[in-house]
């Protein structure tokens, strides 16, 4: 099996032309007939290039977003924290987001007509200077949210992890997403409504230039480098 640190050898030599790249694991059960029985279960490892330029006019004029008729998957049925690629919904959320406004990243609601997340994404909204993000009982748990979370505590930004419907992103001061790669997004249109003045807001530029420092590469000018 090869580790994380072999493949990152092996692709050392591309970096000049591809520049930074995707590390993915990924585990399927393995062989067999029925699934309690399969196996041995095999373990990959895949690089792939990161186009972080697409992600740069979202620094300057945000994201939109779309919130889709398409359901999040019950955790009843199968379990939001599963990292997994059945994802079906996914993809008819992107769909029905591209029929409202082609720019959009969609969004997620649950059974309850609560906000999830997206289909890759997870989102934040600030209301008179706290961040709001839904709890985790469905939804993934994503490694950037959590930055999210603990830049937040750093700051002294209070977070609070509750239910939220269409109507408190509309009526927010700030939504951003957060991902792997670009790491923060602005976002400031929700289903064709502009969020607040429409820019950029400031807590968003706080967490983005505390992740920036924590990690030591300046994150927007490292996506705008790459455009």
């Amino acid at each position: 099996m090869p580790s994380v640190k072999q493949v990152v050898a092996r692709n050392e030599a591309a970096r000049s032309e591809v520049g930074d790249y995707y590390i993915r694991q990924f585990i399927t059960r393995g062989k067999g007939i029925w699934a309690h029985s399969a196996g041995p279960p095999s373990v990959c490892v895949r690089v792939s290039p990161i186009d972080l330029g697409r992600y740069a006019p979202a620094y300057s004029d945000g994201l939109h977003a779309v919130i889709a008729r398409t359901r999040s998957f019950s955790p009843e049925s199968l379990d939001s924290k599963i990292k997994h690629q059945s994802r079906m919904h996914f993809e008819l959320a992107e769909i029905e987001a591209g029929d409202v406004d082609p720019e959009a990243w969609p969004l997620l609601l649950d059974l309850n007509g609560n906000i999830t997340e997206g289909t890759s994404n997870n989102v934040f909204v600030v209301t008179d200077g706290v961040i709001r993000t839904p709890g985790d009982s469905t939804i993934l748990q994503g490694g950037s949210r959590n930055m999210v979370l603990d830049l937040a505590t750093q700051l002294g930004i209070p977070v609070a992890q509750e239910d939220l419907q269409p109507y408190d992103l509309y009526t927010s001061n700030e939504v951003f997403f957060s991902r792997t790669g670009p790491c923060i997004l602005p976002v400031t249109k929700v289903d064709n409504r502009k969020v607040a003045d429409g820019k950029p807001g400031d807590i968003t530029q706080q967490l983005l230039a505390a992740w920036s420092e924590t990690v030591g590469v300046d994150i927007v000018d490292q996506v705008m480098s790459m455009a």
